[in-house]
Formats: structure tokens, sequence, C-alpha cells
């Protein structure tokens, strides 16, 4: 986190003083008043001045940069940086490289716990929750796509059979997006049920 103390005759000149170095508006720091001014005798003497720290507020995004980079480094993957892209609160990052496989794990295991680890350590020094998507080469695009046809395609059993279809069990994200694929069915409504890691989504028809 960038930082700079500055002193001023007033806690708003070094204030100013501060977000003037910097090149940020006030929206875009933390400030700490570390001494508050003194007016000496007659105006002159034993003046003190005000003294600040502002901080400036890493964004969520580069945060998440910066976390990503220090756990596959640690993990030994060999990697690229490929996009980041932020939207509605949700952080999404995509990654190539050549150990992609081992990256993504059993059925996106691998992948699911370092984006589970990746979001707790983003969302412990965030000022406001956010959503970390981490992904590899589009496999979760890809997975996400077979997912919500899925969704559909069982939907339509339900309506056919009129009994309510138990999927196998998904992750947290996973589960999401079969929620938000069928959440405009008029006919048709979805919960989950059981304990994580097992829980499962269930579709049914609207009484």
């Amino acid at each position: 986190m960038q930082s700079i103390e500055k002193k001023g005759k007033s806690v708003d000149e070094a204030i100013n003083s501060a977000l003037d170095e910097l090149g940020v508006d006030i929206e875009e720091v933390e400030i700490e008043i570390l001494e508050e001014p003194i007016r000496g005798i007659l105006g002159i003497i034993g003046n003190k001045s005000a003294l600040v720290r502002v901080n400036v507020k890493e964004k969520p995004e580069k945060m998440a940069e910066k976390k990503l980079i220090a756990l596959l480094d640690g993990m030994k993957i060999d990697y690229e940086l490929e996009k980041i892209e932020v939207k509605d609160g949700l952080i999404r990052i995509n990654i190539t490289g050549k150990d992609m496989g081992l990256l993504i794990g059993r059925k996106g295991e691998t992948l699911n716990a370092v984006q589970f680890i990746l979001g707790l350590m983003v969302n412990r020094v965030a000022k406001e929750k956010v959503r970390v998507v981490l992904d590899v080469e589009d496999y979760r695009l890809r997975k996400e796509e077979s997912l919500r046809s899925m969704a559909v395609n069982l939907s339509d059993k339900v309506k056919r059979t009129r009994r309510s279809v138990v999927m196998r069990p998904m992750s947290p994200h996973e589960r999401r997006v079969i929620h938000t694929a069928l959440q405009g069915d008029p006919e048709i409504v979805t919960f989950s049920q059981g304990e994580e890691p097992h829980r499962k989504v269930v579709i049914s028809l609207k009484k």
C-alpha cells in the first residue's frame, strides 16, 4: 500500500498536500491524523503543524493479483496472467500456462481449492466483500456453458415427468450457475440441499 506523511498549517492543508503529491482523489485514500495543529502564543511562538498519514487504498483486483502470484509461485506453477475483469463486485481472473492440468486437478477440485483460498485472502483485507473467480484457459466459462445447457435439459425433463431431479454434488459456484440459469423459468424452482462438500441442487416444478 502506497503511503505518505505530510505536514501543514491545518489538517486539510496537510491532506491536500499529500493528495497532490500522490496524484489521487480523497475517495481513493485512507487518512490518519497523527498530530493536530497547535497555535502558539500570538500565533507565532510554539506553533505546531498538523501531521497526517495518507494511505492509497489498494483496489481488490490488485490485491487478488498479488495474492494469486504468491500462491502460484509457492506451488511452482508455470503460468501467465491473461486477464483480470471486474464487474458488480466480481473479480474474474483467467490464467494460461504449461501446468494448467495440474492446477485444475480432478474435476476442478484443485482449482476450486485455490480459488477458495484466494477469496479468503482477498476478503481478509478488502474493505467490501468481493467474489473472486479463478479460471484457467476459460475452463470455467466452458464448464458454465455446459452446466447451463444441462440445467435447461433437466428442467425440460422435470416438466415432462412431473418429478424432481437431484443433481450431483457441486461447488457453490457451480450451484449458483444452475440457480441463475433457471431463475427466469416460471414453471421451475431450484434449491440446494445437503451439507458441503456434498451439497446438491434440486430442480422441481413450482407448486
